[in-house]
C-alpha cells in the first residue's frame, strides 16, 4: 500500500489554528524550522494551517511526511508528544485538536488511494492554553526550541537510516 521509496522528500506540515493560543503550535514552529533548513533542498516545509482536504497533494507526494500539531493527550502543558505511523489516528480515531477531523480525512484519503507517505512522525505539543489569542502562551513558546530540536533528530534519524 505504502509508495515505493525514490529518492527521500521530507515535508514538514505545520497545522494548527493560529487564533486559539497553543492550538497554533504547528504554523508557530515554521519560521524557526524554515531557518534551521533553509539550506536543505530535501526538505520541504509547508504552513497547513486548517487547510483539511488542500493538504492532500502534499502528503500524498512526500515519502517522509512530519506533521505539527497541538495534541490534547491530557499532559501537562507544554508536553511533547511523539506519534508514529499506525500510532496516529486516521478518519475513524480520535479527534486530538479543534480542527483536526479534516486532516485525519487526509490521512485516511492518502491510504484509499494508495499514496500514504512510507514514513510518518506527528509531534504534537500539549495546549497550556486554547483561548482566544494569536500568541502562543509563554509556557509553550518556551519549548518551541525542544519541539524543533526533536523534528531535527528524526530527520537525522531517516537519513542515517537510507
Amino acid at each position: 500500500m505504502n509508495k515505493p521509496q525514490k529518492d527521500m522528500k521530507i515535508t514538514i506540515l505545520g497545522i494548527g489554528n493560529t487564533l486559539y493560543q497553543d492550538e497554533g503550535v504547528g504554523v508557530h514552529i515554521l519560521p524557526l524550522l524554515e531557518e534551521r533548513f533553509k539550506e536543505d533542498a530535501e526538505i520541504e516545509i509547508i504552513e497547513g494551517s486548517t487547510d483539511g482536504m488542500r493538504l492532500l497533494g502534499p502528503v500524498e507526494d512526500s515519502s517522509h511526511l512530519i506533521v505539527i500539531d497541538a495534541i490534547n493527550a491530557g499532559k501537562e502543558g507544554g508536553s511533547i508528544i511523539t506519534l508514529i505511523g499506525d500510532e496516529i489516528p486516521a478518519y475513524y480515531g480520535i479527534k486530538m485538536s479543534i480542527h483536526q477531523l479534516g486532516f485525519q480525512e487526509v490521512l485516511f484519503a492518502a491510504k484509499l488511494r494508495e499514496r500514504y507517505p512510507e514514513n510518518i512522525v506527528m509531534f504534537g505539543m500539549q495546549p497550556t492554553s486554547l483561548e482566544l489569542g494569536i500568541e502562543l502562551s509563554s509556557n509553550n513558546a518556551d519549548k518551541l526550541s525542544e519541539l524543533a530540536d526533536h523534528i531535527a533528530v528524526q530527520v537525522k534519524q531517516w537519513r542515517d537510516a537510507s
